[in-house]
């Protein structure tokens, strides 16, 4: 397996952390809070260490991606994570795969194979089997934030798979899409539910580890992945997610897990390594724009990811 997918997989497992950390260090019920202090500050420091704006059609371009992989995803993620228990929010989340992998064939003009689309609908399943219990509780809201997470993210995804990007570094893309996408967050947040009084310090290490790891690093990983993997074996990959939280909920919340779960939780694993087994890495026509800030080379830190 290469080492691109390997780093790139590294995305989904920092998100399999979310969940707990939404429940365990976060406010109660501010889901646009939780998605604007995850989105805004990470792209403010990327724009601040690359110092570059968008030019020409990225500025209308970094808008729609930061409103499909960022404001609108975020804001149902968190709502769904807010709404639903027992992990349900992720078996929504799962059905990404399966949406980019028909919007790759109408976009894309990818060539879905049935093996990609069998371990997508497998992933479905096993991800069902890990989180989910007799007693999960359904809430319609928060089914249909879930849903519609996943169709605006694997849009999103399919989207920058068939922009590309300009003469500019991952990082410099990275921030452009996160600044865009926290700053319509913002006033939708002041409308709906305000600022909190005060936060405690266990909410502040909440959404710094959230901002800087789960997102600015995160997706800085993610956008590499998808420049050099196809859409379809990139989505696959988020199938790690709920792996991952059920496994969080394991070790550090003291969750049990049944054997159904340790059943689903190694179907899902196996529809991400049949998916892999075929990635191809697709070679780049040119190298990467180096862009120096101050003392500081913002490529340097894909060579120190090893991607």
């Amino acid at each position: 397996m290469s080492r691109v997918l390997l780093v790139t997989a590294l995305t989904p497992v920092a998100w399999g952390t979310t969940y707990a950390v939404t429940t365990e260090f976060l406010p109660p019920d501010r889901p646009l809070l939780a998605a604007t202090l995850r989105a805004l500050p990470a792209g403010l420091l990327l724009l601040a260490l690359t110092r570059r704006l968008p030019r020409g059609d990225w500025w209308w371009r970094s808008a729609v991606l930061g409103a499909l992989n960022i404001a609108v995803f975020f804001a149902l993620l968190f709502c769904s994570a807010y709404r639903l228990p027992g992990g349900m929010a992720a078996v929504l989340g799962a059905a990404q795969p399966l949406v980019v992998a028909g919007l790759s064939a109408l976009l894309l003009s990818e060539r879905v194979s049935l093996r990609t689309v069998l371990a997508g609908l497998a992933g479905v399943a096993g991800v069902a089997m890990a989180v989910l219990s007799a007693s999960a509780r359904l809430d319609t809201i928060g089914v249909l934030a879930g849903l519609g997470g996943a169709v605006s993210m694997g849009l999103g995804l399919v989207l920058a798979k068939r922009w590309g990007r300009p003469n500019a570094s991952l990082l410099t893309v990275t921030g452009w899409q996160l600044t865009a996408g926290g700053l319509m967050l913002v006033p939708v947040t002041l409308a709906v539910e305000g600022l909190p009084g005060s936060l405690t310090a266990g909410n502040l290490a909440g959404y710094a580890y959230l901002s800087l790891i789960g997102t600015a690093l995160a997706y800085t990983m993610w956008f590499r992945g998808l420049e050099r993997l196809p859409a379809t074996k990139v989505s696959l990959l988020a199938l790690l997610s709920p792996v991952v939280a059920t496994v969080v909920g394991w070790a550090a919340l003291a969750q049990e897990l049944t054997p159904a779960q340790l059943v689903g939780m190694a179907v899902a694993f196996g529809a991400v390594l049949v998916g892999a087994r075929s990635a191809r890495i697709v070679p780049k026509a040119e190298p990467d724009a180096v862009e120096p800030v101050g003392n500081v080379v913002p490529r340097a830190y894909s060579a120190a990811c090893a991607r």
